[in-house]
């Protein structure tokens, strides 16, 4: 697993738009898998699940991105990537994962 987070400052409709145009438009293979919404008064969380296919690893890979608004103008950003490894019980290559996250980090 490869994890990325931070804290954003900027409007979190845009910071969430440019995260799905920008994985989605990255890779010919990227689909979003799912995707979760919900607010309380002003706190927003968004939710978004992404798969593709890494042709390095030969597998498939999931980048799951979690949004979190607590007040207005800062955004809260945690990313996890996984699926990367083809062995059975240890992890032996996680650059997939990693090129999910930096695919990330470049539309941050």
């Amino acid at each position: 697993m490869a994890k990325l987070e931070t804290v954003l400052n900027g409007n979190f409709n845009e910071i969430l738009s440019r995260i799905e145009n920008g994985i989605l438009g990255g890779s010919v293979s990227a689909s979003l898998e799912d995707a979760s919404d919900f607010a309380y008064g002003s706190t927003r969380c968004s939710v978004r699940v992404f798969e593709r296919y890494s042709y390095v690893g030969g597998n498939r890979v999931s980048l799951s991105v979690t949004l979190y608004e607590p007040e207005p103008d800062r955004v809260c950003l945690s990313a996890i990537a996984s699926g990367g490894s083809q062995a059975l019980f240890f992890k032996i290559n996680t650059f997939g994962e990693e090129a999910f996250l930096d695919k990330l980090r470049e539309l941050l």
